[in-house]
């Protein structure tokens, strides 16, 4: 028998009430959206090409556009789309590198659940395909550089901000804050004992560092989380975990293991050196990385990984969105948790 196929919550066949929305929104006579393409990727949400026809207002003129949903459900530690475009359109009056925020609604009735419509960016954002890019030699340096230095940007967003309320207040110690979080999703969100996790989230609290200046963090700060065309930057994508925290946490996650996608030898995101990537940031940044403190919080990506992992295989075996994806990225948890043991045994080993 073949599986059900995987519930949608936009339906290309009904897209008027959209239209006469964005209408609204945008001050314009007319929207006429089509052809409408589901695209690929979007394990937590829904990537939609659109094609856009404005008649009048400020944005007349034919567009492409991308609208992202809220999946059919979700991981708890990720924003709603309305949500995440306050932060897009925060870092984006920052210069940073992301799509240009179009609208955003928090309603349900439009198309199934909140949503967010931004411009579309051209490349590609695959993390295999990227570190395995045979041209990843040539490029890789310059576009890790760059990466460096569009972080550092991100990091100018500090609290407080109105529209970035719902972050809540900053934390006093960032570190501390991210592990009580991810002890509660292990607690009371997964259903099976996984005393490896139990056991690294005890060090990290153990080993915690000192708090530092609080920045917006985008959280997911990687490769795979990217656009790029012929090796040039396009856009930054993905900011439904951003928060307020520490910017070694964004170095840390870009720099782990987990997300070099086998290509260890280039420790910034599986395309260039490390140096290059700490070169890039302190470029544009007021305040540099403390190289003593990321391999923290590379320990901490791992931690964190596994268990966003986890989470989403729930997503699958509570019943709640069949998918073999889902049920194949809550199994990739052990590997996470032997790279987070690995580093501990490393960096204790150094203490001695």
């Amino acid at each position: 028998m073949a599986p059900a196929a995987k519930p949608r919550t936009l339906d290309p066949d009904n897209l008027q009430p959209l239209e006469t929305w964005l209408a609204s929104r945008l001050g314009a006579r007319r929207v006429v959206l089509g052809p409408v393409e589901l695209l690929a990727g979007g394990a937590i949400g829904e990537n939609w090409r659109l094609g856009a026809r404005v008649e009048g207002g400020t944005r007349a003129g034919t567009h492409n556009w991308v609208l992202r949903t809220d999946a059919p459900s979700g991981v708890a530690l990720s924003h709603q789309k309305h949500r995440e475009f306050a932060c897009l359109e925060a870092v984006y009056g920052a210069g940073v590198a992301v799509p240009e925020p179009i609208a955003s609604s928090d309603e349900r009735n439009l198309v199934g659940a909140p949503f967010m419509v931004t411009a579309f960016a051209t490349g590609i954002a695959q993390g295999r395909k990227i570190t395995r890019d045979p041209e990843v030699a040539n490029f890789g340096e310059a576009l890790t550089e760059r990466l460096g230095a569009e972080l550092a940007k991100i990091h100018t967003v500090t609290p407080p901000r109105a529209e970035l309320d719902f972050l809540g207040l900053p934390p006093d110690n960032p570190a501390l804050s991210q592990i009580e979080n991810l002890q509660r999703h292990l607690d009371n969100d997964i259903a099976e004992p996984h005393p490896v996790l139990e056991y690294v989230l005890a060090w990290l609290k153990a080993n915690a560092p000192q708090p530092s200046s609080i920045v917006l963090c985008h959280s997911d700060y990687r490769t795979g989380n990217y656009m790029i065309d012929r090796g040039e930057l396009t856009a930054i994508l993905d900011w439904e975990f951003a928060h307020w925290g520490d910017r070694h946490e964004d170095v840390g996650w870009f720099c782990a293991k987990c997300w070099r996608f086998s290509a260890d030898g280039r420790e910034a995101g599986g395309i260039g050196s490390r140096e290059a990537f700490y070169r890039g940031y302190d470029s544009a940044s007021k305040t540099p990385i403390d190289p003593r403190i990321v391999p923290y919080w590379e320990i901490f990506a791992a931690a964190r990984w596994a268990i966003v992992a986890l989470l989403q295989g729930e997503r699958h075996s509570s019943g709640k969105e069949e998918s073999l994806e889902l049920l194949l990225t809550g199994m990739m948890a052990p590997e996470m948790e032997y790279d987070a043991l690995i580093d501990i045994a490393a960096l204790d080993a150094c203490k001695a």
